[in-house]
């Protein structure tokens, strides 16, 4: 099926190819990245990670290959957007086999939609009002699922807490020339394709200065998943370009749950983003993340006392901190990272094995973007 689908996507390719430069035909452009990386766990017991996409340590790894397509003609354009790999696997992890972030969960069987990032179609109805209609990466967070688009490579725990993506309708309305509303309905989250006819409903407010030194978007998700889960999340990212050599940003995100005749609980993630560029090729980003979640429900982390696979450890916080240095080559990107992760109770192992409440690791990644 694999091979089958590459083939289409090559040939795709080729004919695109072929007719981009047709003004008749519209416009097609591709962009296309793969990226690899090594993760050690100091510890060496296990793999201590709790975040999205590194669940490996000692061990050479593949990430994604990926190929975009964008196409527009007139007022319509397409985004065909596919992923092959295990990252891929895990953005869409209710897809195929589907994915719980060890180990295969028992997905929808549809395996083809595994390897779609995004698909969808948009419509320009006038200057100021575009419909759109498929899958997209959520607006929610600051951190994206394609590893050239991150200065960290590992992930935070407030992006591994999702949203992942949104597929349903959308209305995008400009404002003014800096500022923007979208609003949509959507699928339950990370829902390709449902039974279930309950829907969310998604927003995101978006604004900045005039020299786009200040940026800022407020996002929102609500409504009710597939198992009848009351779901409300609310996000603010805020960007600062500080000079020519320094950044920062924030991201910070309360979501709300309540299960069909439970207790509702919550969760936040507060991370900053401090960025230092002091040559083109060459730069820097200290990542801090606060993740709280009192009524530890959301950090079930491994029993270090109980068997291999079993959560059972409840985790209230997590602070984690994450150095990533970014070396350029023209479309190479090679990334150092150490991370250190420091939880409320025991949730780690240690060298010896034993349980403990914290954990560094280190990777060297590599992103190529063409």
């Amino acid at each position: 099926m694999l091979k089958k689908l590459l083939t289409v996507t090559t040939a795709m390719a080729i004919f695109f190819a072929a007719n981009s430069q047709d003004s008749t035909k519209g416009t097609t452009t591709f962009t296309t990245s793969v990226d690899a990386y090594y993760r050690y766990d100091f510890a060496g017991k296990g793999n201590n990670n709790y975040t999205s996409f590194t669940n490996s340590t000692n061990s050479m790894e593949l990430g994604m290959a990926s190929i975009r397509v964008d196409h527009s003609i007139g007022k319509v354009s397409a985004t065909a957007d596919l992923g092959f790999g295990r990252r891929a696997e895990e953005f869409s992890y209710n897809d195929g086999s589907g994915w719980n972030g060890t180990s295969a969960a028992g997905g929808n069987h549809f395996n083809t939609l595994a390897a779609i990032k995004q698909a969808y179609v948009s419509y320009q109805a006038t200057s100021k009002l575009k419909f759109t209609i498929g899958k997209w990466a959520t607006h929610i967070g600051w951190e994206l699922l394609d590893a050239c688009a991150n200065r960290n490579y590992s992930m935070s725990y407030g992006f591994s807490e999702g949203p992942f993506f949104h597929t349903g309708a959308k209305l995008d309305i400009t404002l003014g020339a800096k500022s923007g509303l979208m609003v949509g309905i959507a699928n339950p989250t990370d829902l390709s394709t449902t039974a279930s006819g309950n829907k969310m409903g998604i927003a995101q407010f978006f604004t900045g200065t005039k020299d786009d030194k200040v940026k800022g978007y407020l996002n929102f998700q609500g409504g009710t998943d597939a198992a009848g889960d009351k779901i409300a999340q609310g996000d603010l990212v805020l960007n600062f370009v500080l000079s020519s050599k320094w950044g920062l940003n924030y991201d910070g995100t309360l979501q709300s749950f309540k299960p069909m005749g439970g207790t509702s609980h919550s969760w936040t993630s507060n991370a900053v983003y401090l960025n230092y560029d002091p040559i083109s090729k060459f730069g820097l980003t200290l990542r801090g993340e606060y993740f709280g979640d009192n009524d530890g429900v959301k950090l079930n982390f491994l029993d270090p006392a109980a068997a291999p696979g079993s959560f059972a450890v409840p985790v209230k916080s997590v602070t984690a901190f994450t150095l990533s240095g970014n070396y350029k080559v023209n479309n190479l990107t090679i990334i150092p990272e150490i991370r250190f992760d420091n939880a409320a109770e025991n949730a780690f192992l240690d060298k010896d094995g034993k349980a403990t409440k914290s954990a560094a690791s280190f990777i060297l990644a590599a992103t190529y973007k063409f």
